[in-house]
């Protein structure tokens, strides 16, 4: 043991006379540096806790990066995309990129069913129906998505079956939505889109969530990809129809019932394309017609774009008496029509001298599932945000065959939050210097006491040859033991106050300001070690300074005033 360190010691543990006078510094400085230790604790792990939190609940909802088409600022109302099966392998194929996952959005005016209220005015019995009105945003997503952070804040329900045809129809709410339309898991709500013409759905709730993230939490549903795809009329629907009336020369009119697209719509029935929407038939044999539907743009430099086609097929199957002409019964111009099927797809067409049609329409499945909103991108870490965006963007943006895209990051999506948290680290700076250069003056009071106190000490220690620093060393260990102490207690505060704070969340904050319910704590052993050791560390360095006063003592002196 070395000499300064051993009577440093018996100092510390000894009983004199001198700590009666240098022991309420000492106890002041004690206390300075356990608070000091406590509120640093307290500090980066509230600090981390937060920005770990916040980030994680905007990439739940979302992802690190987001591709889609050129246009729009937001990819909430990005265009519609192709998927392409060449870009996800590029994305893919990126150092760093984990995972890649489709997406689609879709705005809707979510409606609950009346909900009768039963009251008495003037000792009459009434009632009142109440119905709830609320402007949403439907996510759509498939069965790659990532269900992790959405599937952790899943209060009631389940969610939704991808896999499944039935789950279309299938969405998860937040609990503020819920109680808003008062909905409960199991209930339909009807949601309202805005097409062409207005649409009305009706939507199962299967699961409610609570992020405590308000600013999503009260716009954003999930659903699937397939049900955003359709809403949105993306790509062609094909269909071939029969009119309810006949013709003059007693033929069938046939005709082609497209919807998406542009509008601009060409035909194809089996010779090339034209702008033929339909044609008469009165066949005496089986016959299958084909349509293929597609729209188009043209352009003053001759290039065509076009959304991808569609198919729909109609079989006629003929009974009876074949050759004999498509006359209606009775001398109407009016068919009449023998259903066979519920939906209508499936019926029979009786003619005049016992010929029937037995037809059967297969509508296209529509090529909106070939489109999508865009792609969501994770990372391994998010800290390589700005290197991946910049492999991205010469891999996609800036090629031939994408070069209509763009890529845009979770932290430009969300500045405002990204920069409030970044904002956050030069707070956590100030306090931890704050409170140590605070604690580090008490300590330094604390230690010139001790030199004070200890004159006659340091003069027979001079007189006995000691050096400056052999005699400094002797009071820094001294302190060295006060610091330990005191950041012993110092970490039994600001430990059990992040304890029960991750526990038991007793201290609240307003969701609508913080984006949080309560006061996050994360703290890992490393943040805890680098924190005590620097603290002990800058504590002795500054100490260093106020030490030098025992080169100030002359041994005369101070032996002849003992």
């Amino acid at each position: 043991m070395r000499v300064p360190f051993f009577i440093a010691k018996r100092i510390y543990f000894g009983n004199n006379e001198d700590k009666k006078v240098s022991q309420p510094i000492i106890r002041l400085a004690k206390i300075s540096i356990a608070i000091a230790v406590a509120v640093n604790i307290v500090t980066v792990a509230v600090v981390i806790g937060f920005q770990n939190e916040v980030k994680d609940k905007v990439v739940g909802f979302g992802a690190h990066a987001t591709i889609f088409r050129m246009g729009e600022e937001s990819a909430f109302d990005a265009k519609a995309m192709l998927d392409d099966d060449a870009l996800r392998m590029t994305v893919l194929q990126t150092p760093g990129v984990k995972h890649i996952q489709p997406y689609a959005y879709i705005p809707a005016m979510l409606q609950s069913y009346p909900d009768t209220v039963f009251f008495q005015t003037n000792d009459i019995d009434t009632f009142q129906l109440k119905q709830e009105v609320q402007g949403v945003i439907i996510k759509g997503v498939d069965a790659s998505f990532n269900w992790n952070f959405l599937s952790s804040n899943l209060i009631k329900g389940r969610l939704p079956d991808l896999e499944e045809f039935n789950a279309l129809n299938e969405i998860i709410v937040s609990e503020k939505v819920a109680n808003a339309l008062n909905l409960d898991t199991g209930k339909i709500v009807r949601g309202f889109f805005m097409r062409q013409q207005p649409l009305m759905k009706p939507l199962q709730v299967v699961g409610i969530f609570n992020t405590g993230f308000d600013i999503l939490d009260k716009q954003l549903l999930v659903g699937d990809l397939k049900l955003v795809q359709e809403l949105n009329n993306w790509g062609i629907k094909a269909a071939i129809r029969i009119a309810d009336t006949i013709n003059n020369d007693d033929q069938l009119i046939i005709y082609a019932d497209v919807t998406g697209g542009n509008g601009n719509y060409r035909y194809d029935w089996g010779e090339g394309f034209s702008n033929d929407k339909g044609f008469t038939f009165c066949g005496g044999k089986d016959t299958t017609i084909r349509l293929i539907a597609s729209d188009y743009w043209s352009y003053l430099r001759g290039e065509d774009d076009h959304t991808l086609p569609d198919t729909a097929y109609l079989s006629i199957k003929v009974l009876g008496e074949k050759n004999l002409p498509c006359a209606p019964i009775h001398g109407s111009q009016l068919l009449e029509r023998e259903f066979l099927d519920e939906e209508g797809f499936h019926f029979k067409l009786h003619f005049d001298g016992g010929k029937s049609y037995e037809i059967q329409i297969n509508d296209g499945k529509g090529s909106h599932r070939n489109y999508i909103g865009g792609l969501e991108l994770m990372l391994d870490d998010l800290q390589e945000l700005d290197d991946v965006a910049y492999l991205l963007k010469r891999k996609v943006v800036f090629s031939e065959d994408w070069q209509d895209y763009r890529l845009k990051l979770i932290t430009d999506e969300f500045q405002e939050v990204f920069l409030w948290l970044d904002f956050l680290d030069l707070n956590v700076i100030i306090i931890l210097t704050l409170m140590i250069l605070v604690s580090s003056i008490n300590m330094g009071s604390g230690l010139l006491v001790l030199i004070l106190t200890k004159t006659s000490m340091i003069g027979l220690f001079k007189a006995m040859g000691a050096s400056h620093r052999f005699i400094r060393q002797i009071f820094l260990s001294q302190i060295a033991f006060i610091v330990v102490g005191a950041m012993f207690w110092g970490n039994i505060i600001g430990l059990s106050f992040c304890f029960l704070q991750s526990y038991f969340q007793f201290i609240p904050l307003n969701p609508d300001v913080y984006y949080l319910s309560a006061v996050p704590i994360e703290l890992n052993w490393w943040h805890w070690v680098i924190l005590n050791l620097g603290t002990f560390t800058l504590c002795l360095f500054l100490l260093i300074v106020p030490s030098m006063a025992v080169a100030r003592i002359s041994p005369i002196k101070a032996i002849k005033f003992n």
